[in-house]
């Protein structure tokens, strides 16, 4: 091991940012939307994540000792390389190679640090049986960012049958954190999970501003993404996709764990794509408050589009919704105060209606629509549920 700091004249973005944005469905809805009629913004633009606060310092996980050849455990040299930076933080550069991770030991992020990854750099999970696993760590930490590459879990060859937690990216008690450039796919439970830090005889400390920008989670077992007890959460330019394996099998959960672990407030998903999960596309389930989603592409999920469960508050606008089995969206349980306004609804309720490849022209409804025939597939509510102010949206079952 060479115990020296390498400087690795590398750019921030090496990854390009618009590379997932042209190869997914989402550069066709404005277009969509504007055969509709609906008035559109300006097409969404890229989003480019926040900058943290960080030294200037760089080290190379290969100085440290990790071999990248797909076999070694470079566990310990990777955790060596992090544990190198001086107080002031720092990157942590991890060429191209393929680095055997093993998630029972994960390797721990530090405050004021950049864990970059080259284009090439793949982080495969090692087999486990444990039913809580993680390859990368962000406990009660701040100003870190994780940046391109893979993440590659070992749902495909796991040694154990029990548990739904063994995450590629666990992100507990920690602020101002930004995940971007990534791909995320095989993980054990989740691709990433946001959520609060549980202290013993102490209440739990949530997450605050984490920002997801440009990462594609797919071929998961629990989830793509699942935000829990956390505020400011902020989703741009993703994919989740073909989450299955065990419940609740969502593109995107958001989902606090426990009444006495607080909620899940302020969350933005924008410019996103949420495609043939087996559950819902976008489940909102209890304690959860201010969700907004626009601009996204919700279809082919096994469940709803948007299924919620008793949260309060938010804004669903300008999404494209269709062939989604049991329907578009279903507000249940209490869901209080959403507006859902000029998104476009198309053939949802797979299940009676069948997959139908050619629309008719998209007739305009208003209000809110129920029931299990016609038009009424697309949006649905339970008796319970108030102040929902449904305007402007298309509707077509073909």
């Amino acid at each position: 091991m060479i115990a020296t700091e390498f400087v690795q004249p590398v750019r921030e973005a090496e990854l390009p940012r618009r590379d997932f944005l042209r190869n997914s469905a989402l550069l066709a809805l404005p277009a969509t939307l504007a055969l509709t009629g609906i008035p559109l913004d300006a097409a969404a633009a890229v989003y480019s994540p926040p900058r943290r606060a960080r030294g200037t310092t760089t080290v190379n996980v290969r100085n440290w000792g990790a071999r990248g050849n797909g076999t070694n455990d470079d566990t310990t040299a990777f955790q060596a390389a992090v544990n190198a930076l001086p107080s002031g933080g720092g990157t942590v550069y991890v060429p191209n190679g393929n680095y055997v991770i093993d998630p029972t030991r994960n390797v721990r992020l530090r405050s004021k640090m950049h864990l970059q990854l080259a284009s090439g750099a793949t982080l495969i999970a090692k087999r486990n049986s444990a039913e809580r696993a993680y390859v990368l760590m962000a406990y009660r930490v701040s100003d870190v960012e994780i940046s391109g590459g893979r993440i590659i879990g070992d749902r495909d060859n796991h040694l154990g049958t029990k548990g739904e937690w063994g995450h590629g990216i666990m992100i507990r008690g920690a602020n101002r954190v930004t995940i971007r450039d990534m791909h995320i796919s095989k993980c054990w439970g989740d691709g990433v999970s946001i959520g609060g830090a549980e202290l013993v005889n102490a209440p739990t400390i949530g997450s605050d501003d984490v920002v997801i920008a440009n990462i594609v989670a797919t071929g998961n077992r629990r989830q793509g993404l699942t935000i829990g007890r956390s505020r400011n959460v902020k989703v741009y330019d993703s994919e989740f996709s073909d989450t299955n394996g065990v419940a609740p099998e969502c593109g995107i959960d958001i989902e606090p764990d426990a009444a006495d672990r607080g909620t899940a407030d302020s969350v933005l998903i924008e410019n996103c794509l949420m495609r043939n999960n087996k559950g819902n596309g976008i489940l909102i389930y209890k304690r959860v408050t201010s969700v907004t989603m626009k601009d996204c592409t919700i279809e082919h999920n096994g469940g709803y589009g948007v299924y919620t469960v008793g949260p309060i508050g938010g804004y669903i606008a300008r999404n494209k919704i269709q062939h989604n089995y049991y329907g578009g969206v279903n507000f249940r349980s209490e869901t209080k105060s959403y507006q859902v306004s000029g998104n476009y609804f198309r053939n949802n309720n797979t299940r009676f209606f069948g997959l139908r490849k050619k629309p008719k022209p998209v007739k305009a409804m208003k209000g809110i629509v129920s029931g299990n025939s016609g038009t009424g597939t697309q949006i649905q509510r339970s008796p319970d549920c108030v102040n929902l102010d449904i305007t402007t949206n298309f509707y077509s079952n073909n």
